[in-house]
């Protein structure tokens, strides 16, 4: 183990993952953490600058907070069905700084390169907003959380500058910029339509909340997110337990009924008659008629794409479609802007007009603009291209994943090489740098509170936190990940990027936790229950409360 009080770490990023991480750290006895943003306020994507009104998260309320910080129920529980909104957000992110974080957060310093020094340290780039200037900052230690969601994604046939060239009048934003921008979009709403590219999340919220006040809306996508609905509340001990994990197959089977259910004939009959009952339900409880584009979305046991609306609004971005309050014009591309400097055109060969654009288009990699193309490279941090195992080299062969096929776009590309999505594989023993927020998942709170656990134990070089011997084993391991996903989610790496798609556990998060708990030899499925109750156990953070002196604990047993 080594003394951690004058180790210097950068956090990289105040969101959730950023916030949790550079506690736990603290926590753990380093002392000298730093953290990074280029904000004005903790957050991240729930920062105030960037939080827009009618923004929701699927998660309800107890699902995304972290154990040291209770949070109280939204103001709205009873409209939403106790979902989270972007305000909730803020105001839980801001509280948790300022209670956990005071004088450790360096806000509005933007990171402009990362490189490896000769000390095998890091020399942090950052440009100071407020007065423009420029320096070097030495870490001993570097985490990563970024996430995927911080630099958008823009077309290049929709870029600001393709609409300035086509004399493009109205305003143009991406969906992170909604909330800055607000009033130009509802002021350019008030002389014609507002043309939202994209059906997923974003796009849906912001189609809503204009929707709501009367602002003529039109939507272009070609397909749209998978969701949820529920004519009644799903109670706790369906939403917040393992019974959704444990109907999706995870890269280990741990136990009896998940074996039953992924490997038999008859347990694939009933998780896929499961998710078809869903899918089926939710439709009908969100009225959404037969030959709807909203039906053009992938089946949720294959996705990570897919909403959690509830019971559904009555003022929601469904029933705002029902009331033709929100045009759809679908399945379509928007290709470009029209020479009529008031209209986009489509690849149908349609133009629809437009006031505003708001391209709710995705994001891309937080790293590619921080790294260099060789530190990339030796980290294994872009897009790689091989070493994916073909599929019939490994031993995932589940009945319920007998169907599964990517996409031939893909090639043989995959994502980052992290061992267990934290650590760069190639750079597993330096213990140097690790990545919080990259792992794709549905509860983002529990999971990232036991990886910052597991990163300050991956610093600290305790001895009880099991990992590879060799850079070898870690990338053997990361091969081997790659080629579950391929198999898992076909079509990831069309929709999650290189800073969100580390490892992707989407409905098994349980079972992802449980392998990280492992790693560090502390009790796994935490939540209890005996053989036939275990599934529908409500799992809560607070089981993860003490998970900083469990490991004190078997510190001192091996000191």
């Amino acid at each position: 183990m080594i003394q951690p009080t004058f180790t210097r770490i950068g956090v990289i990023g105040a969101g959730a993952a950023g916030l949790i991480t550079a506690h736990t750290l603290l926590r753990d006895g380093f002392q000298n953490v730093e953290v990074l943003t280029r904000d004005e306020s903790p957050g991240g994507v729930w920062a105030a600058e960037r939080v827009y009104p009618g923004l929701t998260i699927n998660n309800v309320h107890g699902e995304f907070r972290f154990s040291p910080l209770p949070m109280p129920p939204p103001a709205d529980a009873a409209a939403t069905g106790g979902r989270l909104s972007g305000e909730d957000m803020r105001l839980y992110m801001e509280t948790f700084a300022s209670r956990f974080l005071p004088g450790k957060i360096k806000y509005r310093v933007e990171v402009l390169r990362i490189r490896p020094s000769d000390t095998d340290a890091w020399t942090v780039t950052v440009r100071h907003l407020g007065s423009n200037s420029v320096d070097d900052i030495v870490y001993d230690k570097i985490v990563l959380c970024t996430g995927g969601c911080s630099a958008p994604r823009i077309p290049d046939e929709l870029t600001p500058e393709k609409a300035k060239s086509a004399c493009f009048s109205g305003p143009i934003l991406h969906s992170s910029q909604f909330g800055s921008r607000l009033a130009d979009v509802v002021s350019a709403g008030k002389t014609g339509d507002v043309v939202i590219i994209g059906g997923g999340k974003s796009a849906q919220d912001i189609a809503a909340y204009l929707a709501r006040r009367d602002i003529p809306v039109s939507m272009v996508f070609k397909t749209t997110d998978a969701v949820l609905a529920t004519p009644v509340p799903y109670p706790a001990a369906i939403r917040k337990s393992r019974f959704l994990s444990v109907l999706s197959p995870h890269a280990e089977l741990l136990t009896g009924l998940e074996r039953f259910l992924h490997t038999t004939w008859l347990g694939s009959l009933i998780v896929r008659g499961m998710w078809a009952l869903l899918t089926w339900s939710s439709f009908w409880v969100l009225s959404v008629p037969r030959g709807s584009p909203l039906r053009n979305a992938p089946n949720p046991l294959w996705t990570v794409r897919t909403n959690d609306e509830g019971t559904g609004r009555k003022d929601g971005f469904h029933a705002l479609v029902k009331q033709e309050k929100i045009k759809l014009l679908a399945p379509a591309r928007a290709v470009g802007y029209g020479a009529d400097s008031r209209s986009i055109l489509l690849d149908n060969g349609g133009k629809v007009p437009a006031a505003a654009v708001v391209l709710a288009t995705g994001f891309t990699s937080s790293w590619s603009g921080v790294f260099d193309d060789t530190t990339m490279n030796d980290l294994g941090l872009g897009r790689i291209v091989g070493g994916v195992a073909p599929r019939g080299d490994h031993h995932w062969n589940y009945t319920t994943l007998a169907r599964s096929s990517f996409s031939p776009n893909d090639g043989d590309k995959r994502g980052p090489s992290l061992y267990r999505g934290i650590v760069p594989a190639k750079n597993i023993l330096r213990r140097n740098l690790a990545v919080n927020g990259a792992i794709y998942t549905t509860n983002n709170g529990y999971i990232h509170e036991v990886t910052a656990n597991w990163i300050s134990s991956y610093f600290l070089e305790d001895s009880f936190l099991h990992l590879p011997l060799s850079p070898e084993g870690a990338v053997a391991w990361t091969n081997r990940n790659a080629a579950w996903l391929r198999q898992r989610y076909p079509d990831a790496l069309s929709y999650a990027n290189e800073s969100y798609s580390g490892d992707v556990a989407f409905w098994s998060w349980p079972q992802l936790a449980d392998g990280l708990l492992a790693d560090m030899q502390l009790q796994t499925m935490r939540s209890g229950g005996n053989a036939f109750t275990w599934p529908f156990k409500v799992i809560d953070l607070d089981e993860i409360k003490h998970l900083r002196e469990e490991r004190a604990a078997l510190r001192a047993q091996g000191s």
